[in-house]
């Protein structure tokens, strides 16, 4: 990171950035063309490490890259403010992103797709206590990224 100065390494700062984030953004490599997809998203976060939780159909060009090559990165921001002034040079932004790298993985146990689901309606709209048609579960994808690693900068 060039603006070390920017940098947040509190892990309290970190979540409540990925808090007030509602898009993740993956970038998958299709060889040697660069595919990014925005998704909303849900998380959890263990103490160290956080686990992303998205869904989707279940076939389709995201799909294909999951299963193709599953090393991602992503990006997420939130809180963007343009800083004006008068002279072009000088003008400036507030913001606070975090990006990073993981896998992707596409879940297969039932009890974890619906935490994902759960994980992903919290985010969206701070409830987690949501119940889901059986068949709907049926018919989704859910997928996850585990993130190796990760920066968050702000400037506010």
């Amino acid at each position: 990171m060039r603006r070390m100065d920017r940098e947040v390494v509190s892990k309290e700062r970190i979540r409540d950035v990925v808090e007030n984030c509602n898009c993740c953004r993956l970038g998958f490599n299709d060889n040697g063309e660069i595919y990014i997809v925005p998704l909303n998203f849900g998380y959890k976060f263990d103490g160290e490490g956080y686990t992303f939780y998205f869904h989707g159909a279940k076939e389709g060009r995201k799909i294909d890259l999951i299963k193709k090559c599953p090393n991602v990165g992503f990006e997420m921001d939130t809180n963007y403010e343009l800083e004006k002034s008068d002279f072009p040079c000088a003008y400036s932004a507030k913001y606070q992103s975090i990006i990073g790298n993981g896998m992707v993985k596409i879940v297969e146990e039932h009890s974890e797709k619906v935490e994902g689901l759960k994980l992903i309606m919290k985010q969206n709209t701070k409830n987690y206590d949501w119940q889901f048609d059986e068949k709907m579960i049926k018919k989704i994808m859910v997928f996850k990224l585990e993130v190796n690693n990760l920066s968050c900068k702000e400037h506010r």
